[in-house]
């Protein structure tokens, strides 16, 4: 599990560096710094999307995974909870983007494959590319929210383990076909996490979390009785 390891690793330093360059950076640079992760976000859902969407085989799967999803997550609250537990710990904003951090982290093709890889044909290629980006990106996620960020790490760790312990019996499960209707829906919410950090619309995205478990039962459905 080096891979992973490293990943973890990777995310407190990058969260620890970010906080400590917080300290000197004055109230409206912080602000600044804000937007510009509202808008890193925005990008990266919207790249997610239409890099993948052309190639999806189902092109109504991610509007019925989306519209399941968020019934259930709104249920369930997966979002209040989270707000909760959060806000036990701090008094800022801190929970924005703590969620904005984790679906960044470990909504992609990387975190996914990263592990299976690892643990199937020892190849950790993907988990130390994947170390380089959350790197950079907890760095500076943690410069705007601070040290709070590094329990995305703990996240990933749990995560990454979970894939990577389960990898001989959801590999032949893990398609491109999949791995795409996955990518548009994980590219919503981390779109719908910018538009919040931007204070355009609070759309709850961890509340639409379970929507990412509606194609992977829809593609298990469809290998059972086909």
């Amino acid at each position: 599990m080096i891979g992973t390891i490293v990943n973890t690793i990777a995310i407190i330093i990058g969260s620890a560096l970010g906080s400590l360059l917080k300290k000197g950076i004055k109230e409206e640079y912080q602000s600044a710094l804000f937007t510009a992760m509202g808008f890193a976000a925005v990008a990266l859902g919207i790249n997610a999307v239409v890099q993948n969407m052309p190639n999806s085989e189902y092109p109504v799967l991610f509007i019925a995974s989306l519209a399941i999803g968020i019934l259930v997550g709104t249920i369930i609250n997966v979002d209040g909870k989270f707000q909760k537990l959060v806000n036990r710990f701090s008094k800022s904003d801190l929970s924005k983007g703590l969620s904005t951090a984790i679906l960044l982290f470990c909504i992609g093709t990387l975190s996914i494959l990263g592990p299976v890889e690892s643990a199937l044909y020892d190849n950790h290629t993907y988990l130390f590319t994947n170390a380089t980006l959350d790197f950079v990106t907890s760095m500076a996620l943690a410069a705007t929210y601070g040290f709070g960020i590094a329990f995305a790490a703990v996240v990933l760790f749990v995560w990454q383990t979970t894939i990577y312990l389960s990898a001989v019996y959801i590999e032949p499960y893990l398609t491109n076909a999949l791995m795409t209707e996955v990518s548009i829906v994980g590219g919503i919410l981390i779109l719908s996490s910018g538009l919040s950090i931007l204070g355009i619309k609070d759309s709850k995205s961890l509340n639409m979390l379970p929507a990412l478990v509606v194609p992977v039962l829809w593609f298990i459905g469809v290998a059972l009785f086909t």
